[in-house]
């Protein structure tokens, strides 16, 4: 889908030249448009967070939603609230929003709702999405008003976030015999090119066997797609703080390997590169916004496939620190590419270390598709980490790790296994064969497994 026009204005709500004004309403409060006051006197205006309701002033179209209680109002329910009025507003036919915000506070929020709530992908579709007048062409510009401060700032920060999120999702959303290993990287060096900021690698097969990355090269064997270890380097302006390393899962396809999966649903298995695709539009946003910091990236990518070259189970592999590895189940194989991209990102300096992954199935049974499940080594950087979430809505909750958890890691005739067989506890122990690769280095590691894509949200 085109690019939405993103803008912020300072003044009157009315002064507008969108065909369609959208407009708050408080639970137990009133509007200040006699108009619109109306249809709250008569009920059909409700306060109720998501409430919507439609009417026409002066020949244009607004849409009053409702925004709760305004003791509770925050960044999350105004996003919640975005998604519910754009969406009835693109089913009106309408071409252009303006957004008047209640407070400075949320005119980002807004926007990244109301980005979120538009996403299209109807890239192999050859009928697209208005040509038999079902949705016209869609919504092409926001602007955000606001009567009591500058929000210019917030709303072209939260553009770049929110159409940041979407190119990831455009990448999730790819087939796999699109979005393979080499297109990602492709992708990867599309973005760096953009920037000054950002510099760009790839590795294919044969140099990620020379870096000693035995785990990832394992994994990779079965495929006959290329891999690749695809690395971007970013340099701020007058960086501070601790150089960061973002670590992302990227199995363009997971059949499960010789540990074959169901054939139930799983051609959604496109979507176990959805670390990756986080972790690669997360640069290019972080460039765009020019944020001060150091920052590596280090996506690992490749199929999990079956062949006559596959890794079996039973087989014994040797990370790139070193730790030997038994491969009891190549179903779990997320961990055993990030093994080795965790050694990776410690060996290019990185101080503190995120990864993302659609690692377990188990967290979706824990946390549903809500949270994500956080495990971290480090209070302080876990704190840091979830105030991020909780900021722009990315949920995560925090998950136990335990010297417990730690045994069932702990391999028969070899360091590790990448499976226990006592079936329990499955994404605790999965965080914790993580946890041997960061070299004791604050960590933390996303379990995004139930997340990944909008299954549960309200706003996507």
């Amino acid at each position: 889908m085109p690019p939405i026009g993103v803008s912020a204005r300072r003044g009157a709500p009315g002064d507008t030249d969108a065909d369609t004004r959208v407009v708050g309403l408080f639970e137990g409060e009133s509007l200040e448009e006699p108009e619109l006051q109306q249809l709250v006197d008569s009920g059909e205006a409700k306060g109720g967070l998501k409430k919507l309701a439609v009417t026409h002033v002066d020949g244009k179209r607004v849409v009053i939603v409702g925004f709760g209680k305004r003791d509770e109002f925050d960044g999350e329910k105004a996003r919640a609230a975005a998604a519910a009025a754009a969406g009835r507003a693109s089913e009106l036919g309408a071409r252009s929003l303006s957004w008047a915000t209640p407070s400075p506070d949320v005119a980002g929020a807004l926007v990244e709702g109301t980005l979120l709530k538009l996403y299209k992908f109807d890239r192999f579709k050859s009928k697209k999405n208005g040509d038999d007048g079902s949705d016209g062409d869609g919504i092409a510009s926001v602007e955000v008003t606001s009567g009591n401060g500058d929000v210019v700032a917030e709303v072209s920060e939260a553009r770049v976030r929110g159409e940041a999120t979407n190119r990831a999702r455009d990448l999730q959303n790819l087939p796999s015999n699109v979005a393979t290993p080499e297109f990602l990287a492709e992708r990867a060096r599309e973005i760096a090119d953009g920037h000054a900021s950002l510099s760009f690698e790839a590795f294919d097969r044969d140099a990620i066997k020379a870096m000693g990355m035995g785990s990832f090269a394992a994994v990779a064997q079965g495929t006959y797609i290329e891999p690749r270890l695809i690395v971007m380097r970013y340099s701020g302006p007058d960086p501070k703080g601790p150089h960061l390393g973002l670590v992302g899962k990227a199995v363009t396809f997971d059949s499960g390997g010789i540990s074959i999966k169901p054939a139930g649903k799983m051609h959604e298995m496109k979507f176990d590169m959805s670390g990756g695709a986080a972790v690669i539009e997360a640069m290019s946003a972080i460039a765009e916004l020019a944020v001060p910091a150091t920052v590596t990236a280090v996506v690992a990518a490749t199929e999990n496939m079956p062949s006559g070259r596959s890794v079996k189970p039973g087989d014994i592999v040797t990370a790139m620190n070193g730790k030997t590895i038994e491969v009891n189940n190549t179903d779990a194989e997320g961990r055993l590419i990030l093994a080795d991209a965790l050694c990776y990102a410690v060996e290019q300096g990185a101080e503190r270390l995120v990864d993302i992954a659609t690692l377990t199935g188990a967290i979706v049974v824990a946390l549903g598709s809500t949270y994500s499940g956080l495990y971290s080594n480090d209070d302080d950087w876990y704190g840091k980490v979830e105030a991020a979430c909780a900021a722009t809505g990315e949920f995560g909750w925090r998950m136990p790790l335990h010297p417990d958890y730690f045994d069932l890691t702990k391999g028969t005739y070899a360091d590790l296994q990448n499976s226990s067989e006592q079936r329990k506890a499955s994404s605790n122990y999965a965080a914790e064969f993580l946890r041997q690769f960061v070299d004791d280095r604050p960590w933390v590691h996303m379990d995004i497994a139930g997340t990944a894509w909008a299954t549960g949200r309200t706003y996507a």
